[in-house]
């Protein structure tokens, strides 16, 4: 059900973060078609507090209730009609909601599956940004598109280009690929001498050379985790084996990604690396609007660049491939251990290379069995199991 004005009515799941307030920046500039309907942050109330007011949702969600009231009351003073709820479950409710259209899915890690499982058993248009609702809900999350009736949109820029140079009709898919590409800039260490890496600080693993991210998602991309995490995404997003998912070293983060046909032809999507161009894609697919982004200048590109990845330097990547052949349920654990790990590295509890490590102990640890992934108590179940064993294998390292 849309607003009385027709606009589309867009519900943002993590609205303080580098997607979020890209989305926004996109709707800023289509208000013609686009209304916020609920906004919803983990800790920045005061972003979010700036956010009600000049967009105006119906709802905004804090998961903390002390700090939803104390937000509610604010809004309050300042005028604002705002509903703040708080809660797990009011995210999946506000993700659900009969009047929101769209739901931009970029709530970071596994906290952000139960919410994107309410909007796809909802029938919504979703644009995920949560590349980890597929790592650890892979089959259980696409069932519930199917059954839904949702339409899954992705917002990483590299399944994005995927998705633009395959057809409309999801149908004609598996005919037409032999295999893809997904292209990484290989991020601030990939030309480094991989002995050196032990001495990484935060501040060096977060300087990412071409993408503005947050604080998690830069290391994974120092470590090229993000992209074993958007290997396993691409697997469930594509319908793919395995073995019909490569990876690329691109520093210059033109090409986006690459299909390679049934015929060999090869299908690249380019552009500025700015997140708006996929947003807007997902926001108006099957058209196309103005994101914002500065136009590439063909020109000015002297040279593209690619490479196989030094698997010296990002052994992490190698788990993408082994987890996807490992039993139901292992990409769940690799995510799990890898959150908590990053997690200690950026608190300076561990050195950059034991992220790794903690990686590799805790899939050796946490084995699932043949349950664990049937349903998603299951897979929660799972991966808080996968996040305490990280989180002693991290201590223990620490000592």
């Amino acid at each position: 059900m849309g607003a009385p004005d027709m606009t589309k009515q867009v519900c943002i799941l993590g609205s303080t973060g580098s997607i979020g307030t890209s989305t926004l920046d996109v709707l800023a500039r289509h208000q013609d078609r686009f209304s916020v309907f609920a906004l919803t942050a983990h800790s920045r109330v005061d972003e979010l507090r700036a956010q009600c007011l000049q967009w105006k949702p119906r709802f905004a969600v804090l998961p903390d209730a002390a700090q939803a009231r104390a937000l509610a009351d604010t809004l309050r003073a300042d005028g604002s009609r705002t509903e703040v709820l708080a809660g797990a479950q009011a995210l999946c409710d506000v993700a659900a909601h009969p009047e929101a259209d769209v739901v931009m899915a970029a709530i970071v890690g596994a906290a952000g599956l139960p919410s994107c499982l309410a909007a796809a058993r909802a029938g919504k248009r979703l644009l995920l940004a949560n590349k980890e609702a597929l790592v650890v809900g892979g089959a259980l999350f696409m069932q519930a598109v199917r059954e839904g009736g949702a339409t899954l949109l992705p917002v990483d820029s590299e399944h994005s280009a995927i998705f633009q140079c395959l057809p409309v009709d999801r149908s004609r898919w598996r005919a037409h690929i032999d295999h893809i590409v997904l292209t990484a800039s290989g991020g601030p260490f990939r030309d480094r001498d991989p002995a050196t890496l032990r001495n990484v600080t935060p501040g060096e693993a977060c300087a990412h050379p071409n993408w503005v991210m947050g604080r998690k998602i830069s290391v994974d991309s120092a470590t090229m985790m993000n992209k074993a995490l958007e290997v396993i995404e691409a697997r469930w997003l594509f319908d793919l084996a395995p073995e019909q998912i490569e990876v690329a070293i691109h520093p210059q983060s033109i090409v986006h990604s690459m299909v390679v046909c049934r015929d060999n032809s090869v299908l690249a999507q380019l552009g500025t690396p700015d997140m708006r161009v996929p947003i807007a894609y997902g926001l108006s697919f099957p058209e196309r609007i103005e994101s914002g982004a500065g136009r590439l200048e063909i020109g000015a590109m002297t040279q593209l660049n690619f490479a196989a990845p030094d698997l010296r330097r990002f052994p992490g990547l190698q788990l993408a491939w082994e987890t996807l052949r490992a039993a139901a349920g292992s990409t769940t654990v690799l995510n799990a251990a890898n959150e908590i790990a990053v997690e200690a590295f950026l608190a300076g509890a561990i050195r950059f290379d034991q992220i790794h490590a903690i990686n590799l102990q805790t899939l050796a640890s946490v084995p699932p069995d043949a349950g664990s992934a049937a349903t998603i108590d299951a897979l929660l179940a799972l991966d808080a199991r996968a996040r305490r064993q990280a989180a002693a294998h991290a201590k223990e390292l620490a000592a």
